[in-house]
């Protein structure tokens, strides 16, 4: 007798099985397919249009800590890097290695557009100026302009009349232009900065607008906005000061970092450029991980080149890309959770004599989750930056990797979830290690929803939407619902009161998000549904 009659429950499992494997790779496969990019600009000489802000920090280097510092060699690295592939470099800082930066653009034949960074410190800032003046008299073949200031008055650190005063003073001692940079509605509201600068500098980043822009209107929004700025300051040249796209990140209404995205957005904003005459910055020439701090994951990823590499993360030539170039490996992740969860309702179904239908349900239970455990482990080191988005993160990918075997585990039985209170009541004596699992795993679920959702409602701006990973984790919960009897008794108060909370939130979260923003509308179904079955819990009578 051949061991698939001795076990007549194998045949269907690993019919089932490959068709939940093939269906994951079929997906990824989809997912990492290339997109085509627009015809670039930049084919000819194959360089950035025509600047790009330049910060040297790497890995855990962060201006905001006192004491760090550069080295002359790791600025040396970079801008022989960035001379391949553009002309000029932004700086933000004076103590950002500008030394370094002057000396080591002059050696490649880059310019440099010098910032100032002014602020209510009124120390660094008189430092800042003395310095700058002595750089701007020692590299005038270098310095192209000097941009006194960024976002100051955005931020509210300073007064239009002392940023003003700081601009002549520092126009009296060079003999380069000299500007200040902000966000372009603040160019609208100070007129006396207008005129003290020898050129406009605005700032259009169509992903942060209060109404994002999608990256298939970049361009556009940047050529409205330039135009109605040129309306309003007609005797001034203006330079977009900043501009860019996140390649990482959460979404924003219909506005999604992705590889593919950030190449589109700069790819056409530098063709409106350059029909239109008009200069161009960059932001910013490397991913600078210690801004995920202030902005969230996304804040990390607005680089356009590798620093591992020192290439572009896009073809600036045009051509194809890949918005999940590691797809093959995402995809094998996810099958292998799938295969553990098939293994486990095989080992506690034997001997049961289990249905071919019971292999159905567990496709069912097993293949969502196996596609998001692949996106979930990719966006692991995107979203982890310090101590708490690292546990927060690795116990969102554990939950999602751990849903689908426990539950699968407790399909095959043909056991529900267990109220919380009933495993600490007088009938806990009876349960198994499976019934704790089913709990813990719940448990651990429900508190990283109601952290995330709650998170979203009171401090959404910078925080990620963890979609993947919870439904990733919700959705095995939700089919172990549906095709196992549930108990009869009363709510279970915890679960209800939460199952509450996530409705609400749910709500909130996509109203504010807009549903435009596929992302929040993921996430809110999935706090829905997971709702839905924590409100089917039920304690049975002691």
């Amino acid at each position: 007798m051949s061991r698939t009659q001795s076990h007549p429950a194998i045949g269907p499992a690993l019919g089932f099985f490959a068709l939940t494997t093939l269906a994951t790779a079929a997906v990824w496969w989809w997912l990492g397919a290339p997109v085509e990019l627009p015809r670039s600009p930049l084919a000819a000489d194959a360089k950035l249009y025509d600047c790009v802000s330049y910060a040297p920090f790497r890995g855990a280097q962060n201006p905001l800590i006192e004491g760090t510092k550069v080295t002359a060699e790791q600025v040396e690295e970079d801008l022989a890097e960035l001379a391949k592939y553009t002309g000029c470099v932004r700086t933000y800082s004076v103590d950002d290695g500008a030394d370094y930066v002057l000396q080591s653009a002059r050696r490649h034949g880059l310019k440099v557009m010098h910032g100032v960074w002014v602020s209510n410190d009124a120390e660094k800032t008189c430092r800042q100026v003395a310095t700058t003046i002595a750089l701007a008299r020692a590299f005038p073949d270098v310095i192209i302009a000097v941009v006194v200031g960024n976002e100051v008055l955005l931020r509210g650190e300073m007064s239009e009349p002392d940023l003003t005063a700081i601009i002549r003073d520092i126009k009296a001692q060079v003999p380069i232009p000299v500007t200040y940079a902000d966000v372009w509605e603040f160019w609208l509201r100070y007129p006396g900065v207008q005129n003290a600068v020898d050129f406009i500098t605005i700032h259009i980043l169509p992903y942060w607008e209060d109404f994002p822009i999608p990256a298939s209107n970049a361009a556009a929004h940047v050529a409205a906005i330039r135009g109605k700025v040129a309306a309003a300051i007609p005797n001034k040249d203006i330079v977009i000061g900043e501009f860019g796209w996140p390649s990482a990140g959460r979404m924003r209404e219909g506005a999604r970092p992705s590889r593919s995205n950030q190449a589109r957005a700069i790819i056409e904003t530098a063709a409106l450029a350059r029909r239109e005459h008009f200069r161009l910055n960059i932001i910013e020439a490397f991913d600078q991980p210690w801004k995920r701090a202030l902005e969230g994951a996304v804040g990390g990823y607005w680089g356009v080149f590798d620093r591992t590499t020192g290439e572009p993360k896009f073809n600036l030539a045009g051509g194809a890309l890949s918005d999940h170039p590691d797809w093959p490996i995402e995809a094998l992740a996810g099958i292998v959770v799938a295969a553990l969860a098939f293994a486990g309702a095989f080992a506690v179904g034997r001997g049961k004599g289990l249905a071919a239908s019971l292999w159905g349900r567990l496709a069912a239970l097993t293949f969502l989750p196996a596609v998001l455990f692949g996106w979930t482990l990719e966006t692991v080191p995107v979203e982890s930056f310090n101590a708490g988005s690292w546990l927060r993160s690795l116990a969102f990918a554990a939950v999602a990797a751990a849903s689908p075997i426990v539950c699968a585990a407790a399909c095959a039985a043909g056991r529900p979830a267990p109220a919380f209170a009933s495993l600490f009541g007088r009938q806990s004596e009876h349960r198994d290690l499976l019934d704790w699992a089913l709990v813990g795993e719940m448990a651990v679920l429900m508190l990283l929803a109601v952290q995330a959702a709650l998170g979203l409602v009171f401090d959404p701006r910078y925080r990620d939407i963890p979609f993947a990973p919870l439904s990733a984790g919700v959705w095995p919960f939700l089919v172990l619902m549906v095709v196992t009897p549930q108990p009869g008794g009363s709510r279970a108060a915890a679960e209800t009161l939460a199952g509450a909370v996530l409705v609400v939130s749910a709500g909130y979260i996509a109203f504010n998000d807009g549903f435009a923003n596929w992302q929040s509308l993921w996430f809110c179904a999935g706090l829905i549904a997971f709702a839905v079955t924590l409100a089917r819990a039920r304690v049975a009578p002691a």
